[in-house]
């Protein structure tokens, strides 16, 4: 008896190279690349090699299946897809699994260019095939091989900055994180916390309320459970030295045994403060170093906003004068990062109020522009810039519903409240000084309820509103404002005094060279009435 063992290499199903006209051999060259190109292995299959491509095919239906259900989770289930690939152990593995698909794929692509035998095509063919072989050959191994890059560095830069642990969930029905801005420089010893806000996000809709704290407000208020408690039981009121902002470094360098687990102590007795100040649950923090914003804003590559007002900043000198002051105009600006972190800071001629408003439509600003496009065309950038940006207490695993919840909140207004001028008294009162707390609860209380409320209680409220308005003879009054729309009465930080100048003395227009005469020949006065709106600021 004789034995029929099928060999490795079955008769080819394709013409013979040899023998076969040169228009088919030419037809039968793009056919295997072809193959090659959407289906590795199907090519050394239909020449022959039925074991080799039996097992390449395998892997490719297996690839494509991989990728149908990312696909589908994207669509169904992006938070948990999200998440999956913020874990660096499936960062890792992706980043090894496409740099081996991509030496796999290339051989595949050589092993494919000798089943074409080049040497028995036509002199035109075999250039035109053998170039095109090699061309797609290196696009896909080389898109493959830069996959795997970016994998790996979003593994370095996500284990760098966030934390280890499980997620966290939200506390009825919202996420509280603070943000404070920090500055390093050289010429400061220690690290100040020169903002200091709380972003409140609803779980579901991405609904986000931005509380802005003035850096000199006092007797901030601390949790029930906060070891600062024991401290300053009656509130943060040691003196004009005890402003917010000074609670940062004073648990840092006085009172880290008070929290001997924390990594860091200040930015936990910060939350604290802010927990008690705001009366919402603070989970996590988020610390944006100033030296590294601006790279982070060119990483993005800029960011857009509209300015309602003329924007003093400090440059170089003018020429032949000793003044240094420059402007932004009214308008829209697009900021590189040096300008966006001289935006945000600017409180000359104005108040802290002025650059908190400026940072608080700057901080929506990157939020509704920082889209997926933007990070897949700027990734590695972005990642470089976050590495020296952030430091945070926030979980790898909260990451992707944190991603997928940015993506909501980047369609939805946001509502933004001052804990201090405009939305509580003005600029010139005590009341960052001696906060009225229950008022501050009441008004937080009364903005969430309101973004909870359903669209259509909402339109039968506002058309009640508008009769009750329409058969009143008498002025509308303001109302408490969500911190979007900012009220207009005198005395409020956004209100530009009735003789603010609008126009030169000639009548042209106003100018940034006319604005830095005016300094050089001691007009300041001026120029904190011109100055007086720079508040005002949008996302165009």
């Amino acid at each position: 008896m004789t034995s029929t063992r099928r060999s490795s290499h079955d008769p080819d199903l394709l013409p013979d190279p040899v023998s076969a006209p040169a228009p088919v051999r030419s037809k039968r060259a793009l056919f295997l690349l072809l193959l090659t190109t959407f289906f590795p292995g199907s090519a050394q299959w239909v020449s022959g090699n039925r074991a080799l491509g039996g097992f390449v095919m395998r892997v490719t239906i297996a690839c494509w299946a991989l990728l149908l259900v990312v696909l589908a989770l994207a669509l169904l289930k992006r938070d948990w897809l999200l998440g999956f690939f913020a874990q660096a152990w499936v960062q890792l593995g992706s980043s090894l699994l496409l740099v081996v698909l991509a030496a796999g794929w290339l051989l595949m692509f050589l092993n494919t260019l000798a089943i074409i035998r080049p040497r028995y095509l036509a002199p035109g063919a075999r250039i035109g095939l053998t170039a095109t072989l090699l061309v797609v050959a290196l696009a896909i191994t080389g898109s493959l091989g830069y996959g795997a890059f970016v994998m790996n560095k979003g593994r370095e830069t996500i284990s760098s900055v966030f934390t280890a642990g499980p997620a966290f969930k939200p506390v009825d029905g919202r996420y509280n994180i603070a943000v404070f801005g920090a500055d390093s420089a050289g010429n400061r010893e220690g690290v100040r916390t020169d903002s200091m806000s709380l972003l409140s996000v609803d779980a579901k809709t991405g609904k986000s309320l931005l509380i802005s704290i003035p850096r000199n407000m006092q007797n901030a208020q601390f949790s029930k459970d906060s070891p600062m408690r024991k401290i300053y039981p009656e509130g943060y009121n040691c003196g004009d030295e005890c402003l917010f902002n000074a609670i940062y470094r004073d648990a840092t360098d006085n009172h880290a045994d008070l929290y001997p687990d924390a990594a860091n102590p200040g930015a936990e007795a910060t939350m604290d403060a802010i927990e008690g100040s705001t009366g919402l649950k603070v989970q996590s923090y988020v610390m944006i170093d100033m030296a590294g914003f601006a790279g982070f804003i060119n990483a993005m590559g800029g960011v857009k906003v509209d300015s309602g007002g003329w924007v003093p900043y400090n440059g170089k000198s003018w020429p032949n004068s000793s003044v240094n002051t420059h402007w932004f105009a009214p308008g829209e600006q697009t900021l590189t990062g040096k300008q966006a972190l001289w935006f945000a800071r600017s409180r000359d001629f104005t108040s802290d109020y002025h650059r908190i408003a400026r940072q608080q439509c700057l901080q929506q600003a990157m939020i509704s522009q920082f889209s997926p496009k933007t990070m897949l065309t700027r990734f590695t950038s972005i990642m470089d810039a976050g590495e020296q940006l952030v430091e945070t207490d926030i979980p790898q695993q909260q990451l992707g519903s944190f991603l997928n919840l940015a993506d909501k909140a980047r369609q939805t207004p946001f509502k933004r409240l001052t804990l201090g001028a405009p939305d509580f008294g003005s600029a010139g009162d005590k009341f960052s000084t001696y906060p009225k707390f229950d008022e501050i609860h009441s008004r937080i209380d009364e903005l969430i309820a309101a973004q909870n409320e359903s669209p259509a209680k909402k339109s039968a409220e506002a058309t009640k509103e508008s009769a009750k308005e329409k058969e009143s003879s008498a002025p509308a009054k303001s109302t408490k404002d969500s911190g979007t729309e900012r009220n207009s009465e005198p005395g409020k930080i956004n209100t530009a005094p009735s003789d603010a100048p609008t126009a030169q003395p000639d009548g042209s227009e106003l100018t940034e060279r006319y604005l830095v005469t005016l300094e050089q020949i001691g007009r300041t006065d001026l120029l904190a009435k011109i100055a007086a709106n720079n508040n005002e600021c949008s996302v165009p």
